[in-house]
């Protein structure tokens, strides 16, 4: 440090004046500062380090202090008789100090010191005290941040380690984490499926009677949860048609445009209102609306609806009433819709179907997988939609009871919610949207993941509290979450193009502070089947080709699995 000593700063004291613990000689286990504070800004600082005193410490037994002043590693900051912890956001050389770098680093808490080590106590996020330049860096070392990472006696899984060591575990306070929403980002081959269901399966491990819904839109999770969870897909998952409100009815039955369009939904109002009517549970409920979850017969449909084409005069055409029929008759008719569609559903299995949905009571089975791959791809947002929005109305009526909150997930969450540019006016992406808004006062956490953030909802993206960062390859998906996270995480995100797979960023209420964590590695039958085929293997050998053929044929013409 001698190289950059500033004039009448003396490192034996402190920027505040104040002198160091007696053995000041022995604070930090014995290591010597790496750098002084050249300036200060309310979240950050500028650092001078010096090159020999880094060249150093890259020779030290403790990983932490070896790669202290390297990017998105953390220092720490003399303030009188504490501790300011801040992470390095970028480097440069600078030809006014001789033989030294200059860096800017980001604020991320304060602690206490305790006299024998020196290290890191009583940690807590936020600075209440600003160094003042002069004042001394040192490297943070792993018991520093051992003791800031420690559980504070909240509730947490523990998912991973924290870069760059290799025994100081990565936690998500469970509460934090679901009570403000989360989202899980990265590109594709990152390892995103995996932790989530990494994620998924700690908190389901520490919640046993928890209730999740995911919805699965590919298939790849039925093999992570078949043990754990409830897998529900067109085999098994008996939705009922009445179930949907006005607008997602419109959604499935009208398929006109423009006026004519308008027209239409008009007519099916009218009609669907008097099919809801014709169920003597109408008049058990009173008033009702178009929108009221009441049992109808399509066939009761089908008939008011040619009732009302019959009392047409002539100058009124009954095209839209051919159309809504056609469509209704189609919707009969494939085999494709029976998990939703069909007569058997008409019973009012309402209390049911929720209590199936939502897991209660969870039965050891907290985690419902909702595979809505096999769900024909013009209905399949509506399907989430109305799933979405049973979730979003049930926690509303449940006020009155004893809560029971409700984790929602969905992977591919660009596809329901998408950004203003790619937005179609679906229902799912106002319902899912007015979750991440108002949900958490009913009860209901969202879980968004994403391979392309950038054509996820703005809006939608700024309610999640918690975000977590795999590698993102595009620039646009960077420069978007780098807009979404706190001013403190700065200096992760730049590193979020160099992560490897199973590495993450961390930033929000789910940490204490932002991290950088490696995933754990999850046991076999616990991962989803998202792995990439291997071409050299499978195209290496033959035989059996004409067999898998057919039984994929068969399959393909049955339309399930």
């Amino acid at each position: 440090m001698n190289q950059m000593r500033v004039e009448g700063f003396d490192p034996a004291w402190t920027s505040q004046g104040e002198q160091l613990a007696p053995n000041a000689a022995r604070i930090d286990t014995g290591r010597e500062p790496i750098g002084v504070v050249l300036e200060i800004s309310g979240a950050g600082t500028r650092i001078a380090f010096d090159l020999n005193r880094l060249a150093e410490t890259a020779q030290d037994n403790d990983p932490c202090v070896a790669t202290s002043g390297q990017v998105g590693n953390q220092i720490k900051i003399r303030v009188g008789r504490g501790w300011l912890l801040a992470s390095v956001r970028n480097q440069k050389s600078d030809n006014a100090i001789p033989g030294g770098i200059v860096a800017e680093a980001d604020f991320l808490g304060e602690g206490l010191e305790e006299r024998l080590t020196g290290r890191i106590h009583g940690f807590r996020r936020g600075v209440t005290r600003y160094p003042t330049p002069g004042a001394l860096v040192y490297p943070a070392s792993t018991d520093d941040l051992r003791q800031i990472y420690a559980s504070d006696g909240r509730k947490a899984i523990q998912i991973g380690n924290v870069y760059p060591t290799n025994d100081i575990r990565a936690g998500l306070y469970v509460d934090a984490l679901l009570g403000k929403h989360f989202a899980l980002l990265g590109s594709t081959g990152t390892g995103k499926s995996t932790g989530a269901s990494l994620i998924l399966h700690r908190i389901c491990e520490q919640a046993p009677e928890g209730h999740v819904i995911m919805i699965d839109p590919h298939g790849e999770y039925a093999a992570a949860f078949r043990n754990t969870g409830v897998i529900l897909d067109v085999s098994n998952l008996h939705m009922p048609y009445w179930l949907m409100n006005f607008e997602e009815h419109c959604e499935i039955f009208v398929t006109s445009h423009g006026d004519d369009r308008q027209l239409d939904c008009e007519i099916l109002g009218r009609c669907l209102m008097e099919a809801r009517l014709r169920n003597r549970l109408a008049e058990q409920v009173g008033k009702i609306t178009v929108d009221s979850p009441i049992p109808y017969l399509l066939s009761d449909l089908s008939v008011i609806l040619g009732n009302h084409m019959g009392k047409l005069d002539k100058g009124h055409s009954s095209a839209p009433y051919l159309r809504l029929k056609n469509k209704l008759d189609e919707l009969k008719g494939d085999p494709r819709y029976q998990f939703m569609f069909s007569g058997m559903l008409v019973g009012d299995t309402m209390a049911e179907f929720v209590s199936k949905l939502f897991r209660l009571p969870s039965r050891g089975r907290p985690i419902s997988i909702i595979d809505v791959s096999g769900v024909p791809s013009d209905i399949t947002s509506t399907v989430v939609a109305v799933i979405s929005r049973l979730v979003f109305d049930f926690a509303v009526w449940a006020r009155e009871e004893k809560t029971r909150p409700i984790l929602l997930v969905c992977e591919e969450a660009h596809r329901y919610v998408p950004s203003e540019k790619n937005a179609d006016g679906s229902s799912v992406g106002r319902i899912l949207s007015r979750i991440a808004k108002e949900g958490r006062k009913y009860g209901i956490s969202l879980g968004l993941i994403t391979q392309r953030p950038s054509d996820l909802a703005e809006g939608v993206l700024s309610q999640c509290g918690t975000i977590i960062s795999m590698r993102l390859n595009n620039e646009r998906d960077q420069a978007f979450v780098r807009a979404a996270m706190p001013e403190g995480a700065r200096g992760f995100l730049d590193s979020i193009p160099a992560l490897r797979n199973r590495e993450c960023i961390i930033c929000g209420e789910g940490v204490t502070i932002p991290i950088r964590a490696s995933f754990d590695e999850l046991e076999e039958f616990k991962r989803p089947a998202s792995a990439d085929p291997s071409f050299t293997e499978l195209w290496s050998s033959s035989g059996g080709e004409e067999e898998m053929v057919l039984r994929t044929v068969q399959r393909w013409r049955a339309q399930g699995r």
